[in-house]
């Protein structure tokens, strides 16, 4: 290769590299290390038709689909720290037929990128007035290693002792505001600087103090975020790890409750009301840097202004003003400025939440359902899901043991209802045929169904003179050629989906009391994919309904 060709090559590379970067918002280093793996993947690379090597644009593929994928899904499905990929499965089962290899090559690269733990590139401070003990402060981010997690470190006492905040660390004082204690030593107010970190995706941080609290400044996290983008986050060569939640965890205390369920990711549902149900507002958000900077961060702390005499009687709040808190004072709202969202009070719940939860220790991966949280009840919540945390961690390792085959396909002659149930997908009130008493070969089958009085579809379907409805006896018809289709298939987790119907003809009526024999036959198939057969429901050897049917196999995981 000529050293023109060489130098034209770079370019072409670099330019790819510097769109990636633009595209998906990811720092340079990143977005070479993955034009690097799309190179080794055969993805991208020299055009081996072309002397000059010129790489190809990284998202000007043949289709459109990139593009699109770009713009609907975004960083919140790919590149933040969490990632929900049953939309976009969806899309690319329903879309598969227009992508190319490329496209499918890309999009494999992109949801097996492992999420990297993050600190910041350099120092950065600011300095403000702390909300409980008015004292001036300044604090500072500072860089740090791989797994050091966010520390605190306190300037102001000798030995700059350090504080890892810790739900197993909190104090019992959660009276507005988020405090750790550990041994002599003891922070205040630190759920903003927390929720910023955890919300901007930063693992690995020192925050410098010369107080016991941080400073308050306009009473969101807004100032925190700007002062974590003048650091730089950056990536590490870790894994970030995740806890991702097994089963549903709750805690409530009166009309107070939080909920957090096993989700992809992290979401919040949050309801914020007053004790006299005025204000009350609600939102529900997936959680990733660019949501949380967008729509969170700016939120302002709040406090209603008959609370405001208790708590400076209480040592509370010295430091608090207009300039960094909304009050609310019966219907009016006041305030410095008008209020940055219409629903900001339950916005800055939610700022809270995500500080609260990240005393946990690892990310986390649930979704959060919250009506009137506060710092108390969340901390309880965090407890419970460090427990859950514990327990599976400390639980003993079940040695895998190869699965044995689960029988979709089967060779009986008869089935029982048993049976029946490991075959179809169907449970009760919808499970319309209750036994297999004949298989001819590999294209006919007779079931039957025993309908009673006791149906559900007969408390309102003619229920002065019950009649089974004739849009059941075709799916027990379908249901039956389903069973019957499982018989040539080899393999396992298929599932039959009803495509059409045809010639359809109801002759007689069903009623309570009558055994149904159902008779299906194969008249072909395309593959084994999809089938046509042909169906009859008898009642005493008389035929009561017929059909054409058609209907499909389909792996498991390909169902949309």
């Amino acid at each position: 290769m000529t050293a023109k060709a060489i130098g034209s090559m770079r370019a072409a590379r670099k330019a790819s590299t510097s769109l990636l970067q633009r595209k998906l918002g990811i720092g340079y280093g990143r977005a070479a290390r993955i034009i690097d793996e799309l190179e080794e993947r055969g993805v991208i690379g020299p055009d081996k038709g072309q002397a000059s090597g010129a790489f190809p644009r990284i998202f000007s593929f043949g289709t459109k689909f990139v593009g699109i994928f770009l713009r609907i899904f975004s960083q919140r499905f790919v590149f933040s720290k969490f990632y929900n990929l049953s939309i976009l499965r969806f899309w690319i089962f329903r879309h598969k037929k227009i992508l190319y290899l490329k496209d499918k090559l890309l999009l494999y690269l992109l949801f097996n990128l492992k999420m990297k733990q993050r600190t910041i590139l350099r120092e950065a401070s600011i300095s403000g007035t702390a909300l409980h003990s008015a004292a001036e402060v300044t604090l500072t981010l500072k860089p740090a290693p791989v797994n050091t997690g966010i520390v605190f470190k306190r300037k102001n006492i000798y030995g700059n002792p350090e504080v890892k905040p810790h739900i197993s660390l909190v104090s019992t004082d959660l009276i507005r505001n988020t405090g750790v204690t550990s041994g002599h030593t003891k922070l205040y107010t630190i759920e903003h600087v927390l929720s910023a970190l955890n919300g901007m995706d930063v693992d690995n941080c020192i925050v410098e103090m010369d107080s016991d609290e941080p400073p308050i400044l306009d009473g969101s996290s807004k100032l925190l975020v700007n002062l974590i983008q003048q650091a730089e986050p950056v990536e590490q060569d870790a894994e970030r790890e995740y806890f991702e939640l097994q089963e549903p965890v709750s805690v409530s205390e009166g009309n107070r409750s939080l909920i957090a369920l096993p989700y992809d990711g992290l979401k919040i549902t949050c309801t914020s009301a007053d004790d006299r149900g005025i204000h009350t507002q609600h939102l529900s958000l997936d959680i990733d840097p660019q949501s949380y900077q967008a729509g969170i961060a700016p939120a302002r702390t709040f406090t209603i202004y008959e609370d405001i005499e208790p708590l400076l009687k209480m040592g509370k709040i010295q430091g608090g003003s207009l300039d960094s808190a909304i009050v609310i004072k019966g219907d009016k709202i006041l305030s410095k400025e008008p209020l940055r969202f219409q629903d900001e009070f339950v916005r800055h719940k939610i700022l809270d939440i995500i500080g609260d939860i990240s005393l946990l220790g690892k990310k986390l991966k649930a979704h959060i359902v919250a009506v009137r949280p506060g710092h108390a009840l969340n901390a309880k919540l965090t407890e419970k899901i460090w427990k859950q945390m514990e327990a599976l961690k400390n639980s003993p390792k079940k040695k895998s043991e190869p699965k044995g085959h689960v029988a979709k396909i089967f060779t009986e002659s008869t089935l029982d209802t048993r049976r029946i149930l490991e075959l179809l997908p169907h449970r009760y009130p919808f499970v319309l045929i209750d036994r297999v008493i004949e298989v001819r070969g590999k294209d006919e089958l007779t079931a039957i169904k025993n309908v009673t009085i006791n149906e559900p579809f007969f408390q309102g379907h003619f229920p002065g003179n019950p009649v089974m409805p004739g849009v059941l006896q075709l799916e027990a018809m379908a249901q039956a050629a389903g069973v019957l289709m499982l018989r040539r298939v080899d393999g396992e987790d298929k599932l039959a989906f009803f495509m059409s119907a045809d010639k359809v003809k109801f002759r007689r009526a069903v009623k309570p009391g009558d055994q149904v024999q159902i008779d299906v036959k194969i008249l072909k198939s395309r593959g084994d994919k999809i089938v046509c057969a042909e169906g009859t429901c008898k009642v005493d050897g008389k035929v009561v309904s017929s059909a054409d049917l058609m209907f499909t196999i389909l792996d498991a995981a390909e169902t949309p």
